[in-house]
């Protein structure tokens, strides 16, 4: 195996499949075989998931909320799912341990870098939820985070598309694929990886970012395996 730690970043959206809204049963299970398969192939795993399907702080804001007061109820959301994608790898037979950057007993543990990796250590699938515990930040943010502070090998981050391109390659049918970039020419080409805080954290934290398609099945060990698929940003 190519990596030995990672860090995996899904969106709350992506585990809505099909649906407008929530959980979709079949895509969680789906996510937990993949990592499952990494699991069982003696990678350690922490896993970090936005609140999207369920409620955005920036969304709410714009709807009238106070910013705060939304940001909070979006780490409540990283919650809800961290908590299902737990049951889910649970009921499939995997060791998981819950943490959460919010007091939050006794539904998970406060996090810190040396517990997670403790976990980690143990063979246990880490899940960090809420957020950074501070508003003002997004999971982008808090996976960077979690991934410089548990030491892992690459953040991971998994979306419908299969990698970083120079548009939008659902929109534009042109665009072109990057395999590999530095984070300086992400910057100058403006392009949207993950948010600025995030992308300045990784960067000066020598934290390289794997972009790829989580949603189609066996991705995530291709990946953590070294198959070049995806794109790759680091120094």
């Amino acid at each position: 195996m190519k990596y030995k730690r990672i860090l995996l970043k899904l969106s709350g959206e992506a585990l809505m499949g099909g649906k407008s809204y929530g959980i979709d049963p079949e895509t969680l299970s789906v996510y937990c075989e993949q990592i499952k398969q990494v699991v069982e192939s003696k990678v350690q795993v922490a896993i970090v998931i936005g609140g999207g399907n369920i409620f955005r702080g920036l969304q709410g804001a714009a709807e009238g909320f106070d910013r705060v007061q939304g940001d909070y109820m979006g780490m409540l959301a990283t919650v809800i799912n961290s908590m299902a994608l737990q049951a889910e790898l649970e009921k499939q037979g995997v060791a998981t341990k819950l943490l959460s950057g919010l007091n939050i007993d006794p539904i998970a543990e406060s996090t810190s870098g040396r517990k997670a990796v403790d976990n980690l250590n143990e063979g246990k699938v880490v899940i960090i939820s809420g957020g950074t515990g501070n508003p003002f930040f997004t999971t982008d943010s808090a996976s960077a985070l979690r991934a410089v502070e548990i030491h892992a090998d690459v953040l991971l981050k998994g979306t419908r598309v299969d990698g970083v391109y120079t548009a939008d390659p659902e929109k534009d049918p042109t665009a072109v694929k990057f395999d590999r970039l530095t984070f300086d020419e992400a910057y100058s080409k403006q392009l949207k990886i993950m948010d600025m805080t995030a992308f300045t954290l990784c960067r000066e934290n020598n934290m390289p970012i794997l972009v790829f398609d989580m949603n189609t099945k066996g991705n995530l060990f291709k990946v953590v395996s070294g198959e070049n698929i995806g794109t790759v940003v680091s120094n």
